[in-house]
Order: structure tokens, then sequence, then C-alpha cells
């Protein structure tokens, strides 16, 4: 059974979240006014159980204006209190007791900033679930089941549905009107007739959600899975840091650091050789397209050398779990928006690209042919986006030369006319002024 709020860290949290609960209960939509004192409550809670380098730093937090906000986009909050969840994770943890405490609260901003700390929970929890007992981790799990009753009770037992116009049925754009030709005689036309109305095919994207006391070993997979659902819907918030997390903990859970998850892109730049050098191997050429391709994916390989071989090969295999549908549906969207949200910093699209190949190579080896056809479209539209970008950076470091050429520092609107013609000084601009 997961810890109560009050028996999860009772003795380290401040007293100040108990009535934040009763007054989130009474008053589900509260006024600014109590959001802020709501807010500067959870956070003053937050730096009493973190160490005191970083507990000043978060405390100095709720002297902002929009304390919740502030917190979910704090970098050294963040990393404090993963460091304390990497250190916790029992009945008594604090940091536990603390978001707990804070999924419940009133306050929109407050449940994002306990949200985000979702996928590195997650994967803590997985991680550690076969060497420890399942009482050392009922702080997790409990932080886990407040976000699974949160998404049943919003849901309100109806499943998610998807509707898929049926593609066996014509359109009416693929069943042009014939139009009788002017310089044909006229003639008598049968009726046209309208095609078959198409049936939508509905799908049922994730299915009605039943309430769980614990969290037992069959509704694992599908509690954590609609946890990330939850997290899925709220990501465009999230900050950086957490996204980050959500990777990594993706390609953790495959596992698969394999060769064959670079065989998409060894594939691409074969090809691109051998349309532009013959028939030369692309990993020895010293070519320079090829060169920086062989690097980029040396760089990629977060968790490997440049062979292809795992230097994490012990901690990889304990973290290696078994990935249903349930659960790789959900975090598979999770990394096409890290992978492909135009917002997103470097640092999360590298982490991104680095899972779903990790996620194709497992889902090769296991034959799953839903996980292949995901993983696999998002390698290959991160490919495409990888190509597009070097092309664009290439035209316009060749614009900069081209512009260089003729003595200019900067780019230039109008083309020059001849390299040996001296250029005239432009008049300065006049501007109408009204006095």
């Amino acid at each position: 059974m997961p810890p109560s709020p009050s028996s999860a860290g009772a003795g380290a949290a401040s007293p100040s979240p108990s009535p934040s609960a009763s007054a989130s209960a009474s008053d589900p939509t509260p006024s600014w006014w109590e959001s802020v004192s709501q807010a500067r409550s959870r956070i003053l809670a937050l730096s009493s159980i973190l160490p005191p380098p970083a507990s000043h730093d978060v405390a100095a937090l709720a002297d902002s204006d929009r304390p919740a906000r502030a917190l979910l986009r704090s970098p050294a909050a963040y990393a404090a209190l993963s460091d304390a969840l990497r250190a916790g994770g029992g009945a008594g943890d604090p940091a536990c007791h603390w978001l707990y405490d804070t999924l419940l609260s009133a306050d929109a901003d407050l449940r994002l900033a306990a949200l985000a700390f979702l996928p590195l929970l997650a994967a803590l929890y997985l991680r550690r679930l076969p060497p420890q007992l399942p009482s050392s981790l009922s702080g997790f799990e409990a932080v886990l089941l407040a976000v699974y009753s949160s998404e049943a009770k919003n849901r309100q037992g109806k499943p998610v549905l998807v509707q898929v116009p049926d593609l066996s049925v014509p359109s009416l754009y693929h069943t042009p009107a014939s139009t009788p030709s002017s310089k044909s005689p006229r003639r008598h036309q049968p009726p046209l007739i309208p095609p078959p109305q198409a049936t939508p095919v509905v799908g049922v994207l994730s299915p009605p959600l039943e309430l769980q006391a614990a969290v037992k070993s069959t509704k694992r997979a599908g509690i954590i899975g609609v946890a990330f659902e939850a997290y899925y819907s709220k990501i465009s918030q999230m900050p950086a840091a957490s996204k980050v997390d959500a990777c990594n903990a993706a390609a953790v859970w495959a596992g698969q650091y394999c060769k064959c998850r670079f065989e998409l892109d060894e594939k691409e730049l074969e090809e691109e050789e051998g349309d532009s050098l013959g028939s030369v191997s692309p990993m020895s050429s010293e070519a320079e397209n090829g060169k920086e391709l062989v690097e980029e994916l040396a760089r990629m390989r977060i968790y490997g050398d440049r062979s292809g071989r795992n230097c994490r090969e012990d901690y990889d295999k304990e973290a290696r779990v078994p990935l249903p549908w349930e659960l790789l549906q959900p975090v598979m969207r999770v990394l096409g928006h890290c992978l492909l949200a135009p917002l997103n910093p470097v640092e999360v699209r590298d982490a991104a690209a680095g899972a779903v190949r990790v996620v194709y190579a497992r889902a090769c080896h296991d034959l799953v042919p839903q996980a292949i056809l995901a993983s696999r479209s998002l390698v290959e539209l991160d490919m495409s986006a990888r190509k597009a970008a070097k092309e664009a950076a290439a035209v316009a470091s060749g614009a900069i030369v081209a512009a260089g050429t003729d003595g200019s520092t900067a780019l230039s609107s109008r083309p020059s006319s001849k390299p040996n013609t001296p250029s005239k000084q432009r008049k300065p601009d006049t501007l109408l002024v009204s006095k």
C-alpha cells in the first residue's frame, strides 16, 4: 500500500502542506493571492528538506511575483530535488512526501513543478525495483499513484479515442466528375453515383482507467504509462532538464546499445557517398561529409565508445525493463516532442535522437511491429531534419564567403555589379518628422 501524505516524511516537512491540501479540497479554483501563498508555503517546505547550499537558493524563489512558475523554471531547484530523489524513495522520504502533497495542490503551476520530476522518479523506481524490496520504494509508488488517480478522475471512466478515416473507401476528391467536352456533341450521361461514405475507424488510444490502491506487478507498466500521458499533456511547459531525463530514461529502459541502432544512419551515409564518390566505403572514407557524419554519430553514442560497444554494460543490463505497448506508446510521444519541437534546445534534441535509436534497436531485436514503425519514423525524421539544417548552414556560410570577397564584412541585400567598380557611398536615410 502506498504511504499516506501524513505518514511519508511527517517529521521532515513543514506543517504548511496540510492547510494547503484542505484549502484545495474546499476551493478548487483559488484566487491569485491564495495561489501565491500556497506556492510560497510549498517552496519554503521544499527548502527545509534540502541541504544548506541549495536551500537558500530555493527559499529565495518564494519572494518572486510568480513563485510556482519560478520554481518550475529554476535549474538549481530541479538539480537539488533530483539529488534528494536519488538518495530516497522510501515511505519516510521527505522529497516524495513533498511531491505527493504538491500534486494534490489546487494551483496548476505547482502541479506542473511536481510533474516535471516524473521521468526521473519513474526511471529510479524501475531501476531499483528488482534488487530492492517493494517497501523501500513506497514513496515512489505513492507519487505515481497520485498522478494515476488524478488522470482517472479527470477521464471519468471514459477511454481516450482517436478517429481515423477509412482509407479503403475513396473520398470525393479521388473520384472527379467527368464533364462533357465542348467539341463533342452533347450526349445523355448517366447521373454520377456518389462515392460511399467513409465511416471513421475509432481506435482506443488509452483504455478506461480503474482506480488502483497499490502498484501491482501486473499493473505497473500501465500506471507508469498513464503517468507519462499526463506528463506529455503538459510537456510544452516542462523545463529542458526534465525532458533530458525523460529521454535518458527511455534509452536506459530500452538498453539496446548495439551497433544496429545506427543502421539507418550508416545506410543513408552509404547512399550519399555512393552518389558522390562511387563505391568508396563511407566509414573508411576521408571525405569531409563522411567524417562529419561519423563524428556526429560518435557524439550521439552517449553510453558507448566509437566502436559501438557499451562502456556501461552492467548498469544498462540492470536498468533494462520490459516495454509493453501501454508504456512504450506514451514514451514515444514524449520522444517525438523532444526530437521535433522547434523550441527545444540542442541538448534535448540530441538526447531524444540517441534515445529513439536505442528504442529502434530494441524493437528490431524484439520484433515488435508497432515499436519498429514508430521508432523508425522518428529516426528518419531526425535524419531529414539534421540534413536540412546542414544544407541551410552550408548555404549561409557560402553567402557569407561570397559577400566577403569584395572587402565587405557583412551580408549585403543588394548584389554587386562588378568587383572592380568602386561602390558609391549611400546617402543617409532622411526620416520625415512631424513638427
